[in-house]
């Protein structure tokens, strides 16, 4: 499949941009339309670790979780629900193991049919293509992860999605150095080819099976730059660099969609409101309802354009209000609840204003990500769109220009984080504007400091 890259902005402003409207909504599963003027929960969860001894033992637990979740959005009449099953190494590794267990879909259709509920079932594949030592991205890896998206498309699931990890062995390298280059490298180029190699299949997979190739996240990188940054209290690593590397994400992100992609995007792509910004695809987001799994510093910031609203992965097991899955599902069903009278009664921009507003001056990543500045960062991945270069770079150089004019007003930043953000961007600005001499330059540093980066793995 051709890939079409996005040189365009998807809306005018960024004052257009909402939650559960997109202008490119996607229909799905049972009756679903995402993006279509409402607001879904999307419940993210996780198998007891002893479910995972067997296939059989792994069928019971996801037919327990979906009917505890749908019996639950009906008990407090939800309209609609999705559920997301990401796999465990197992269900990958073993695709028919995966393929078994997307087919509890059939208990999401007994509601459906009785009771109405719109719903529908997302698989994320897990990435396997990582040995011990190195990321082996082709190959018969690579076959068994596609395979494992062919099996499950054909036995229940209704949107296809990963949280891919190309670039990651020089992100990794890179972020412990306060190495930018290496930064841009991993994230923007590596991870922008690899990228657009499983998109362009993952989407030829769906389009054979009549499911959606939903998206992808910059989670093995752009998170991982999020958890070491940590919390106010924290200087494992800049908040500063963590969000110049969130900034260069989206342009990775974006990938998927220029390949076949047609969203909702997945919920922990933070960088997902810039990815909307540009495509216009539906996204899941995820914020102060994923403390069952990690904390941020943008929990309702987050809700500002979601389509679907999303808890994170939690553990299934008992708590006093019912499983775990009954009651993220629930919370998360009456924050839709509030966005959806927000736009029955046209009230929607003043909601959004309200949960950007709560978290944008609490912290340089949620000051980049409003909405406001997010659509600014997508403009400067847009005017370059044709280079996945220039445009991660462009994106890098507008969030530390965000950052600086938010400090000159309600944004407060520490001297180390002043420091940290005046060097990245002299090392940004030091960098060439020729992708191909950037490339030459990092294939010979990278080949030689890092032991497990394997160019063979992006066909250079």
């Amino acid at each position: 499949m051709a890939v079409t890259r996005c040189t365009k902005m998807a809306y005018s402003s960024a004052d257009e941009m909402v939650f559960g409207k997109a202008t490119k909504p996607v229909k799905a599963g049972l009756g679903l339309e995402i993006g279509a003027g409402y607001t879904t929960p999307e419940v993210n969860y996780a198998p007891r670790p002893e479910a995972g001894a067997s296939k059989e033992k792994l069928i019971k637990e996801y037919e327990r979780i979906t009917t505890d979740i749908m019996a639950r959005m009906v008990q407090i009449g939800a309209p609609s629900v999705v559920l997301e099953t990401e796999h465990v190494q197992q269900m990958s590794n073993h695709p028919d193991w995966g393929a078994a267990v997307a087919m509890p879909e059939t208990i999401m259709e007994d509601y459906h049919d009785e009771y109405g509920i719109k719903c529908a079932l997302r698989h994320t594949i897990g990435d396997i293509r990582e040995s011990r030592d190195y990321l082996q991205l082709r190959g018969d890896k690579y076959n068994t992860f596609i395979e494992a998206f062919e099996q499950c498309a054909q036995n229940g699931a209704d949107l296809l999605s990963v949280e891919s990890m190309g670039g990651k062995e020089v992100f990794d390298y890179a972020i412990l150095r306060n190495d930018m280059a290496g930064v841009l490298f991993g994230i923007g180029v590596l991870g922008s080819m690899d990228m657009e190699m499983i998109w362009s299949d993952i989407a030829d997979v769906a389009k054979k099976n009549n499911v959606v190739a939903a998206g992808d996240t910059d989670c093995a990188q752009a998170n991982t730059a999020m958890f070491i940054a940590g919390g106010l209290l924290d200087k494992n690593l800049a908040h500063t660099i963590a969000i110049i590397a969130r900034a260069i994400s989206a342009a990775r992100t974006l990938v998927a969609y220029e390949a076949g992609a047609t969203g909702p995007g997945k919920d922990c792509g933070y960088e997902n409101s810039v990815v909307k910004a540009i495509a216009g695809v539906p996204i899941a987001q995820e914020g102060k309802t994923s403390t069952c799994a990690h904390s941020d510093l943008m929990g309702n910031l987050t809700m500002q354009c979601c389509d679907l609203w999303s808890n994170e992965s939690v553990e299934y097991h008992g708590e006093f209000g019912g499983t775990t899955v009954q009651c993220w599902s629930e919370t998360l069903a009456y924050d839709c609840a509030l966005m959806n009278v927000a736009l029955d009664s046209g009230n929607e921009k003043v909601l959004r204003d309200m949960f950007a507003a709560s978290d944008m001056y609490r912290d340089p990543q949620g000051y980049v990500l409003a909405y406001q500045n997010a659509y600014r960062v997508g403009e400067a991945i847009a005017k370059s769109g044709n280079d996945i270069y220039v445009r991660a770079k462009n994106a890098a150089l507008e969030s530390i220009a965000i950052v600086e004019e938010g400090a000159k007003g309600k944004l407060e930043i520490s001297r180390f984080e002043t420091k940290a953000l005046a060097d990245a961007k002299a090392a940004f600005e030091g960098l060439t504007d020729d992708k191909d001499k950037f490339m030459s330059d990092c294939l010979d540093k990278y080949k030689k400091e890092v032991k497990v980066f394997l160019p063979e793995n992006y066909g250079l």
